[in-house]
């Protein structure tokens, strides 16, 4: 059974990204799960049945982890300036800007970036950059 998740028709697109956009609607999928279950916890009167859909919200937390770093492992741009952002302190925007900025997205960094495959999508491969935190 198929579904509405392409924008251009399946048969022309290649694997790679048949297969990325099945992770991205997969990653939205448990992120939709997971609101709905903050909803249903935020009403549950009974502690038994709330602690059942706390249970069963970690593990949306789990597979929304997973999505993702397949996601982070096959875009690496996307997994650069993830970095950049992700588990930081400071200013999100401003850490967005300056991750964006690392990438080479606001102009040409000069090293780490990747060409693009045939799907606009960054072949699997290391960036060739170190950290992006001092120390």
């Amino acid at each position: 059974m198929g579904t509405n998740q392409y924008h251009e028709p399946p048969e022309e697109l290649p694997a790679e990204v048949r297969t990325f956009v099945r992770l991205s609607t997969s990653l939205i999928e448990e992120v939709e799960a997971i609101g709905w279950y903050a909803q249903r916890i935020a009403v549950e009167p009974d502690p038994e049945a709330r602690a059942i859909m706390q249970n069963a919200q970690q593990e949306e937390f789990k597979h929304f982890s997973m999505d993702l770093e397949f996601l982070f492992r096959r875009t690496p741009m996307w997994r650069q300036i993830a970095r950049g952002v992700l588990f930081t302190e400071g200013d999100i925007v401003e850490l967005g800007t300056e991750a964006e900025e690392g990438a080479g997205v606001h102009g040409d960094s000069g090293e780490g970036e990747e060409t693009p495959g045939p799907s606009g999508i960054p072949e699997t491969g290391s960036l060739g950059i170190g950290s992006l935190r001092e120390g």
